[in-house]
């Protein structure tokens, strides 16, 4: 399975499109390009039983956040605070490339 080309990295700030949580912001805090998924902070709980172990005396439901398709997340930018799209540009005469808003024409990274 190939991996997902994706402008989002970890840590970014990004808000969800569509589904049940439409319109919540989070950061990201983990990636999984070869599947398309994210996990954001705050985003798309689950809701996981668990047995009564050694470490976890009591048991019970536990509160996690699953990971959701990249599909769904739009990039939030620093500077204008809106949802952008991203661009790809080179700095000066280094062969490096940076992510550029494409609102506001500043660098995100």
């Amino acid at each position: 399975m190939a991996a997902v080309k994706t402008k989002l990295h970890k840590n970014d700030i990004v808000t969800v499109i569509s589904g049940k949580d439409r319109g919540k912001s989070g950061k990201i805090l983990k990636m999984f390009p070869k599947r398309g998924l994210a996990v954001v902070e705050k985003i798309n709980f689950i809701k996981r039983h668990s047995r009564p172990t050694k470490q976890m005396p009591q048991g019970g439901i536990l509160e996690k956040e699953a990971p959701i398709q990249l599909a769904k997340l739009k990039l939030i930018c620093n500077k204008c605070s809106e949802t952008t799209g991203v661009k790809y540009q080179r700095t000066g005469e280094s062969k490096k490339y940076v992510r550029i808003c494409k609102k506001c024409k500043e660098m995100l990274d």
